[in-house]
């Protein structure tokens, strides 16, 4: 979907954001209230300056708007599998996004994120997966690894991988497999203003993903090793 009908369908009350370089940044009215709206667009990889810009747009909203909620667009096909990107350390830049959004979590910002085209690897979880709830549109397209990336890497055949995931949603792309692992918290379906209004107006900013997985039969084990490991400590 094109971030600009999406920004008309989320933003009813009126929205000022502007692209640049497939960084999405600015405002938008939600329910009476002023939100930052930061994110990308275009199938962007994430290289240096995208996690940069974003990250700079994070830390504007703390300094200039205190407690201001904020709304992440994600679409990216994942981290910019460049030599440069990989010699300047873009796993740093990656990082330094998370942190951006830790702190404006720490700071009292409700962090919302919106899957609405792409979500692929690295590009998501140092984006979407840092917000307080993360949610998708039902054709989104959301996955870890490509199937025959994944064969290459843990040497078990693309068919066998395939069989796999029409039963385990872990090897399985898509928002509906990723809602099963807790990962997505819902699929959003329109009205979308008012799925973002009732979002924004949650209160529990706990990270339940891992219960969730349990709970919806995505994710079997997480929560019983965490509990485990918080029981020695």
């Amino acid at each position: 979907m094109d971030w600009q009908i999406l920004a008309q369908e989320l933003f009813p009350q009126g929205f000022q954001i502007t692209e640049q370089q497939q960084v999405l940044s600015g405002s938008a009215q939600v329910d009476g209230k002023t939100v930052s709206v930061i994110g990308t667009c275009g199938h962007t990889a994430i290289g240096v300056e995208t996690a940069l810009a974003q990250a700079q747009a994070v830390l504007a909203t703390v300094r200039e708007h205190p407690q201001r909620a904020i709304v992440l667009l994600v679409d990216t096909i994942g981290q910019r599998l460049r030599q440069r990107d990989e010699m300047l350390g873009i796993h740093s830049y990656m990082a330094h996004l998370g942190k951006c959004l830790e702190l404006a979590r720490q700071r009292g910002h409700r962090i919302i994120a919106l899957v609405y085209d792409q979500a692929l690897s690295g590009g998501f979880v140092s984006s979407g997966m840092m917000a307080d709830a993360c949610y998708a549109l039902p054709e989104a397209r959301i996955r870890v690894m490509g199937l025959p990336a994944m064969a290459k890497i843990t040497k078990v055949s693309e068919a066998r991988l395939s069989q796999l995931a029409a039963s385990h949603p872990v090897f399985a792309p898509g928002p509906l497999n990723y809602e099963r692992m807790g990962g997505i918290e819902a699929i959003w379906h329109a009205p979308l203003a008012e799925q973002l209004r009732l979002a924004l107006a949650q209160t529990d900013t706990r990270d339940l993903r891992s219960l969730k997985g349990q709970q919806r039969g995505g994710r079997m084990m997480a929560q019983m090793v965490a509990d485990a490991v918080s029981s020695q400590n």
